[in-house]
């Protein structure tokens, strides 16, 4: 059995609605996101707001993913998806996901999945405990967040997506789809499921951007995120607050570009012809370190030239997304139709998987002359 349209190139992605998105989303997926959907080069781009996926760490506050939706999905709007170009889509009322879902984690083990980085990651950051332990807030995992990998591989898999951009802390994730995809198409013998690959930020800055504090990641829980939607205050106050060079304590002293986060954002989103307009004293990037590493330039004069250039790139999206949060029906209409429509195309891939586990009973009654041929022999 052949994959359907087997040839289309299909793009999956998404996020979890815990709470509105910030800079390490806007140049670890968003931005290339649109850049992709402007392209012209892919057949179908679908993006996923994972409400389900949220729920496994808020089962006890479900109105926070609810209230989060629509944040989301102004997120999205404002930085430049289009909903004629684009599928947005939400995870829980695609009921082919969680079918899916079920049918993968037979083909996964739990040693397995305890091995994923990202999992183990997460289990930190959301202080989860893989073992039971007194506190019962701490003790143990919830098996629908150990079990989200193979959540993910239904996501990707029953879109047919060819390519993923997402991060690289999500490498992972799409190892443990294409190893879903091998095991499921060699167990059933056809070639039902899609392999997809990753699609990483050619930056690398922009792969994993740090959050304000110098920690590795960005992170909401953390509270060291730049969101989309900050005003040019909050954005200024959270620039100043930036992690630099603790033993750069006078501007003669020399400085350290590594692990300064105002460099690091630098690296991530300044461009050349930035410098001729909020800093001429500098015609590159290299020439500011180098005078920073050598000493004589202080960290506000820095703070201020990076304030310049988030603003430049934030101040469009914030014009936008205050238009669309005037729209509200027509987004909440935008998520109606996409989810629609993401359920006629998983629903498709549904069938060919049940048909090729043979689960697929009330599809034909040759069950009945399969039973018929089995009694007379």
């Amino acid at each position: 059995m052949l994959a359907k349209d087997s040839k289309k190139k299909i793009i999956l992605t998404g996020d979890r609605p815990t709470g509105r998105l910030h800079l390490g989303h806007y140049v670890g997926s968003l931005m290339r996101r649109v850049e992709l959907q402007n392209s012209g080069k892919f057949d179908e781009i679908n993006v996923l707001i994972a409400d389900d996926q949220a729920l496994t760490d808020n089962w006890s506050n479900p109105q926070k993913i609810r209230d989060n939706m629509i944040e989301v999905a102004l997120d999205y709007l404002s930085v430049g998806l289009d909903p004629e170009k684009t599928t947005i889509c939400v995870q829980s009322n695609i009921p082919a996901l969680h079918a899916l879902t079920f049918y993968y984690m037979n083909l996964v083990t739990t040693q397995r999945l305890s091995r994923n980085p990202t999992v183990k990651n997460e289990m930190t950051l959301r202080g989860f405990s893989s073992t039971e332990g007194e506190n019962d807030n701490q003790a143990g995992l919830p098996a629908g967040f150990f079990t989200y990998p193979v959540s993910q591989a239904a996501d990707i898999t029953a879109f047919k997506a060819t390519t993923v951009p997402v991060g690289e802390d999500q490498e992972p994730m799409i190892e443990q789809t294409r190893e879903i995809v091998r095991k499921f198409n060699s167990t059933y013998n056809c070639d039902v499921l899609v392999e997809p690959d990753i699609l990483l930020p050619s930056n690398e800055t922009q792969r994993r951007l740090p959050g304000t504090d110098g920690k590795a990641k960005m992170s909401k829980s953390l509270g060291n995120c730049i969101y989309l939607s900050d005003d040019e205050k909050t954005l200024k106050t959270k620039v100043m607050g930036m992690y630099t060079d603790p033993t750069h304590i006078n501007i003669a002293d020399p400085g350290h570009v590594e692990g300064n986060m105002v460099f690091t954002y630098l690296d991530a989103f300044s461009r050349e012809d930035q410098f001729a307009e909020y800093l001429p004293d500098y015609k590159n990037l290299d020439e500011m370190k180098e005078h920073y590493a050598k000493g004589g330039l202080g960290d506000v004069k820095c703070k201020k030239f990076l304030i310049k250039v988030l603003e430049e790139r934030l101040s469009p999206i914030r014009e936008a997304r205050a238009k669309w949060a005037g729209n509200i029906p027509e987004v909440y209409a935008i998520l109606r139709d996409g989810t629609k429509k993401a359920v006629e195309t998983t629903n498709e891939t549904l069938e060919e998987v049940r048909a090729a586990m043979k689960v697929n009973y009330f599809t034909n009654d040759s069950i009945i002359g399969e039973w018929q041929n089995w009694i007379n022999k």
